[in-house]
């Protein structure tokens, strides 16, 4: 019996005693997660500011509203970070989101069309499919581009805005956001810390063959206004930190909002008068 009686003090007096422990600790527990979740909404708030100050650099609504461009210029390839002496003129129709145009050469005789979920390349042989590699490339980028992360991540309520830090983007002090998919998956954007227009986007992804991770750059310079849109001159892209790409355009060949018409899409329409 006196055994019972006490292990039935024991187990009152640590009772006691967690309950003790948990009247001091749990108010400090509280305290602080109250405290990190405050840290983390000023910190979300914060990426949020930056973002909408780049938007409205951008153009504000006018640049949200676009729905066609037009521009042409100049590209120059590289391999390994190193040119490769491919310099072609290109023209360029966009229709947002998801159509696009593009002639190459001074000819215009290889034309390539990005439909949706479809590539097409057409020249004086036909028109034929792109590769597959080609085709996830571009919706990659498209997946990726600061006009998505705007208008389709920014608007889920579940995606995760975190300011992370300033940064350097091409002696350009800059504020680094990232923005985190509920698939978690992220796109991070730099933009100038004056001007708020972007430097650079940045992503990640993992090869499906192979298993590893690459990440896709696009460096951002050289900003005129064009009928109310900032529009970059210079675009730079990377690939796991070499330059594979530089696009120049053409000063007084871009123009926004022309209505484009459906006809300049027509992928047979294209390949009947591009004859062999």
């Amino acid at each position: 019996m006196r055994r019972r009686i006490a292990a039935m003090r024991a187990g009152v007096l640590c009772l006691v005693v967690w309950l003790g422990c948990a009247s001091v600790c749990g108010p400090f527990a509280l305290a602080q997660n109250a405290d990190q979740d405050a840290i983390a909404k000023a910190n979300e708030q914060k990426g949020r500011a930056a973002l909408a100050a780049m938007v409205r650099a951008l153009g504000g609504e006018r640049w949200l509203a676009l729905r066609d461009s037009t521009m042409s210029g100049r590209v120059s390839g590289f391999y390994q970070g190193k040119p490769t002496g491919e310099i072609n003129d290109y023209f360029d129709y966009r229709r947002y989101p998801d159509q696009e145009r593009l002639e190459v050469g001074k000819k215009r005789d290889v034309v390539e069309f990005f439909l949706k979920n479809e590539g097409w390349e057409v020249t004086y042989r036909g028109k034929k499919a792109l590769p597959k590699d080609i085709v996830d490339d571009r919706l990659r980028r498209l997946d990726h581009s600061v006009e998505t992360a705007i208008r389709v991540w920014l608007k889920d309520p579940q995606t995760i805005v975190i300011f992370d830090k300033q940064s350097l983007v091409e002696r350009h002090l800059a504020d680094q956001v990232t923005l985190i998919s509920p698939s978690n998956d992220s796109i991070t954007i730099e933009m100038d810390s004056q001007t708020h227009l972007p430097l650079r986007r940045t992503f990640q992804w993992r090869d499906p063959l192979y298993k590893d991770k690459n990440t896709e750059a696009e460096e951002y310079d050289d900003y005129h206004t064009v009928d109310g849109i900032a529009t970059p001159y210079t675009t730079t892209r990377f690939h796991n930190g070499d330059m594979t790409s530089q696009r120049y355009l053409y000063k007084d060949h871009i123009a926004y909002d022309t209505n484009i018409p459906d006809s300049l899409f027509d992928v047979d329409a294209a390949a009947a008068k591009i004859k062999k």
